[in-house]
């Protein structure tokens, strides 16, 4: 088969993945709200940095009991986990790379489902996903992780003037749902993400989801893909995250785990002729 028909295979079966069904992919735009190969585009863009920071990110949001219960109580995840990221990703591709107007669309439409979720906690109190606390949880956990993906696949020796502005423009969309307080630089980050363990509990409830994030694979996802996936999220977690997640550190497997998600990512960017810059996905 010829080198461009195996592009064009590849790019074709990434999106049917990332996009429900006769969904087109987000169109690049010059009036977004971040410009071009700047710290959040670049990031956002590598497809296999973002799918293991993704899955990490979202092992670590589910052990706010707020944010956990919201999930139980307000998502069909077990039935439709892979629907529930596909809706995920295309909320970050839209605000990072899509026309303003229609960035702010999608808050606008994330602000509206998140006014109406809300209940009581296994122990009696109430949580409300406006929580603006929570936010800055759910914030700091994504931003991190996606952080951690790029630069463990990308660029690991990304300069810290970079890093920082990455988490400065990421902190735009993090206002505008309402999370606070919001990092603006990688030290606050780091800091606010060790101040906000306290707030996290472990539980069976979180325990379970876990298990079922790091089973689930897209269809049409090769196996052995998603289990090098799922390995290298777990090896990116902190270790007390994985204590409180009963989860092991990859140990036999981590290094064809590493080098096999190494080899997917330089394939996927050779795809989409990627410099770490977006093209649609």
């Amino acid at each position: 088969m010829p080198v461009e028909a195996v592009r064009q295979r590849l790019i074709a079966h990434v999106r049917s993945v990332f996009n429900e069904r006769g969904q087109q992919p987000v169109p690049p735009s010059d009036d977004a709200w971040f410009e071009k190969d700047s710290p959040i585009r670049l990031v956002h863009a590598d497809i296999v940095g973002m799918m293991v920071g993704g899955v990490r990110g979202l092992l670590l949001q589910m052990l706010h009991p707020h944010a956990l219960q919201g999930v139980l109580d307000h998502s069909d995840f077990r039935a439709d986990m892979h629907g529930r990221l596909r809706r995920t990703a295309r909320f970050i591709a839209v605000t990072s790379f899509g026309h303003a107007d229609a960035a702010q669309e999608a808050v606008d439409r994330v602000n509206r489902i998140h006014a109406a979720v809300g209940g009581s906690l296994p122990d009696g109190g109430a949580y409300r996903a406006t929580d603006p606390r929570v936010l800055a949880w759910v914030h700091v956990a994504e931003a991190t992780s996606f952080l951690a993906g790029y630069r463990r696949y990308v660029a690991p020796d990304w300069p810290q003037a970079k890093a920082d502005r990455y988490f400065e423009q990421f902190a735009l969309i993090a206002d505008k749902l309402g999370a606070d307080p919001v990092p603006r630089s990688e030290a606050a980050a780091t800091a606010m993400f060790e101040d906000m363990r306290g707030d996290l509990a472990t539980s069976a409830a979180a325990r379970e989801v876990a298990r079922l994030v790091l089973a689930q694979r897209p269809p049409g996802t090769p196996a052995a893909l998603q289990k090098m996936i799922a390995a290298e999220a777990v090896a990116l977690l902190p270790d007390w995250a994985r204590g409180m997640l009963g989860l092991n550190a990859p140990r036999l497997s981590a290094l064809p785990a590493r080098l096999g998600t190494l080899a997917t990512a330089r394939t996927l960017r050779w795809a989409f002729r990627q410099q770490g810059g977006y093209r649609g996905s």
